[in-house]
């Protein structure tokens, strides 16, 4: 008997995840969301793998609290590595039941039989009578929980052509599958007045005028929260127009220097801990020392598509209806449960795809915002829909951060001791971990709840700002601290890769500047600290992609190299970066060597590090948040410059796969050690070093200048 994977033992009843039809279909469930990442066809694969079917027969369930398994959050690259290892078990254990009860029927060992694409039969007597799935599922009651006792197939045994995408036909073709282009019976349309800054207060407001306007059914004020809702969007965005004419705020100046960030950060009282150490009782080893101080911008989500969300009451109250594009169904039944005063099982919540929906944007704060008007006009649905500058000023951010390295290095061009510290507001204000509702309007209601400070995960599960700041290599001696700044002017949540990419772009730019000082191949430095055998094998790889040994220097361009392995114990990623820097720093070419253990989906976890990697050229490159002492100011495209089609590096990926390895996460693998390795392309390029994120032209000129 083996032990239950984790999202399995919170949810051990074989029905919440599986029902085999008698008409030959398979219902599979489970709690982890479409975001674009391909889950749905790797959970489908996995389902099918284990159960040997076809994948056609395979029908996915949206997530939703009225069946799906309770997963939480589709977060942390954990889709295929948690939901698919509990999928896995569960089918290998709904296979067995009926694999014994075939066995039973035709009286035969279970190890006689085979099963292909769900019919059952005697292995080496095709002439002899079998039976299906289908034929056997009135009799194999999934009513049970499961055991551990069934032993999912090796890879050999489950192997398949790989499937088609299933979420995308319907994308490429324009069909309506966002939740954007839901359209409910007589749904209305909504707009939320936000407030003009991050702790404006109503004054007063003339609803009376606005109300007044054609086709406004409600207008809606409940302390600060101020909203429309009209029959048709058009009336809606003229009564949002006249709403913002009509209100007043009171406003004062909240927001630190946004030119001096890590200055900042260090300032703010903050909740210091360790977050690991090794050997530091020993007296400090002899050596020639190194430090240097690394930061990052406040980063907006800057989904294409903004936030939306869609509710409805019935008219007695008794139900809400919700349909989100959020990344956790169930925290949001338990919020808008405590936001509402009511039991979270009177709250259905069904995930519907959004356009551009990853970490924690603004699509739980629309959904609320959706709620509040519902309220106003029960029995009608409500479409709250976010604007531009709603959601490049309203979105959680990913938190700006400060990081010192130190190391000491032996005469033998050893490291032998690192420090690393990281100033950093928390990275997670998600739903369902408060006592009471973290969502952005909950704070501006007349009955108003706390403004919640943003927290840190606990290491073991991937942490927050100390994310990727516990060294890969074996160092002799290391002590890790993080400074969780408890005073938060803008709101951080949960951004792609969280700490990481600052850590990353800290560690492996440090590598680099300690290795060229030393004289040493960058490469050679890595692998000469590189005790594990799949480190040394991306980075390898990686290297032999990029023809690093024999690579061309050309005037105004650089190559770079980084590694890391994400969350210390998920996904190995090596990156060669090649950039040029004669107009400003824009990347040629990214190298990707990467280990995820067993491949489920090769094109899915393509795709998530060919987009993790671009999404990275833009944050180092273009983005950060920009304000003044009062306002978000990077409200619009020009504001927050995103990378452009045409600014896209030529992305080439290897893919080390291991099949007897556990599978692990590929969607957030790539964003450290790409930002890590531009750096250290641009550094290589140029001769000096920029240590701020982004590194702009404006960025290169200063430091050339100083240096």
């Amino acid at each position: 008997m083996s032990e239950l994977p984790a999202n399995l033992k919170t949810n051990p009843r074989l029905s919440n995840w599986l029902t085999i039809d008698p008409r030959g279909r398979v219902e599979v469930r489970s709690g982890k969301v479409e975001l674009g990442q391909g889950i749905t066809t790797a959970l489908a694969r996995i389902a099918a793998q284990e159960l040997d079917v076809a994948v056609a027969r395979i029908a996915m369930r949206p997530a939703g609290t009225d069946g799906a398994p309770n997963e939480g959050f589709t977060s942390g690259s954990l889709s295929v590595q948690d939901s698919g290892s509990a999928l896995r078990q569960v089918c290998a254990e709904a296979r067995a039941l009926f694999l014994d009860e075939a066995a039973r029927r035709m009286e035969v060992a279970p190890a006689d039989l085979v099963v292909h694409d769900g019919e059952i039969r005697v292995r080496g007597a095709a002439q002899l009578p079998g039976t299906s799935y289908w034929e056997l599922a009135g009799a194999i009651n999934l009513e049970r929980e499961a055991t551990g006792e069934a032993r999912p197939q090796a890879p050999a045994e489950a192997d398949d052509a790989e499937p088609q995408r299933l979420d995308l036909p319907a994308k490429i073709l324009g069909q309506p599958v966002f939740l954007h282009d839901l359209d409910l019976s007589g749904m209305l349309h909504g707009r939320v007045l936000h407030p003009p800054s991050t702790l404006a207060v109503l004054r007063d407001v003339d609803t009376a005028a606005v109300q007044a306007l054609p086709g406004v059914v409600a207008v809606v004020r409940d302390g600060s929260f101020l909203g429309v809702v009209a029959q048709t969007e058009r009336q809606a965005e003229q009564a949002l127009r006249k709403l913002q004419s009509v209100a007043r705020w009171d406003e004062h100046a909240s927001l630190p220097d946004a030119g001096a960030l890590p200055a900042f950060l260090r300032s703010q009282p903050a909740e210091t801990s360790v977050v690991s150490e090794r050997n530091v009782d020993a007296p400090a080893p002899p050596g020639r020392r190194f430090e240097a101080s690394y930061a990052k911008p406040f980063l907006a989500h800057a989904s294409i598509a903004p936030s939306c969300g869609v509710a409805r009451f019935a008219g007695d109250g008794s139900r809400l209806e919700v349909w989100t594009h959020a990344q956790g169904v169930y925290p949001m039944q338990r919020d808008l449960g405590l936001l509402l005063d009511r039991p979270a099982a009177s709250i259905t919540v069904q995930h519907v795809p959004g356009a551009g929906c990853y970490g924690h944007n603004g699509a739980d704060d629309a959904a609320c915002e959706a709620v509040l008007l519902a309220r106003a006009v029960p029995e009608r649905p409500v479409r709250l829909l976010w604007s531009r500058a709603d959601e490049l000023r309203w979105s959680p951010f990913g938190s700006a951060m400060s990081v010192d390295v130190r190391a000491t290095v032996d005469d033998g061009g050893r490291i032998v001791d690192w420090e690393h510290e990281v100033w950093s507001n928390g990275h997670s204000l998600r739903p369902g971990r408060a006592p009471y509702p973290v969502f952005r309007a909950a704070m501006f209601l007349a009955k108003s709840f706390p403004a919640p400070v943003a927290i840190n995960m606990p290491v073991p599960t991937g942490g927050g700002a100390e994310r990727n700041s516990i060294p890969t290599y074996g160092f002799p001696r290391h002590r890790v601290t993080s400074h969780r700044v408890l005073s938060m002017p803008l709101r951080t949540s949960a951004l792609r890769g969280l700490g990481a990419v600052a850590n990353v772009f800290a560690a492996e730019s440090f590598m680099d500047e300690i290795a060229l000082e030393l004289g040493v191949d960058p490469l050679a430095f890595r692998l000469r600290h590189a005790d594990d055998a799949r480190t040394r094998a991306v980075l390898e790889e990686a290297a032999r992609m990029a023809d690093w040994q024999g690579r061309s220097k050309l005037e105004g361009q650089g190559w770079g190299l980084a590694f890391a392995r994400y969350k210390h114990n998920g996904a190995f990623c090596a990156v060669v970066a090649k950039v040029d820097v004669q107009r400003e720093p824009r990347v040629l070419d990214l190298w990707l060597a990467v280990d995820v253990g067993r491949v489920v989906l090769d094109d899915g976890v393509r795709n998530q590090l060919e987009g993790g990697a671009i999404q990275t050229v833009s944050w180092v490159t273009r983005e950060a948040v920009r304000f003044d002492a009062t306002h978000v100011t990077s409200d619009s495209w020009e504001a927050y410059p995103i990378l452009r089609f045409s600014e896209v590096p030529r992305v080439h990926i290897a893919l080390l796969d291991r099949p007897e390895e556990k599978s692990l996460g590929a969607g957030e693998a790539t964003h450290g050690p790409v930002a890590a390795a531009i750096a250290n392309a641009v550094a290589d390029a140029v001769g000096v070093r920029v240590r701020e994120m982004p590194i702009t032209r404006e960025r290169l000129e200063r430091a050339l200048l100083a240096g």
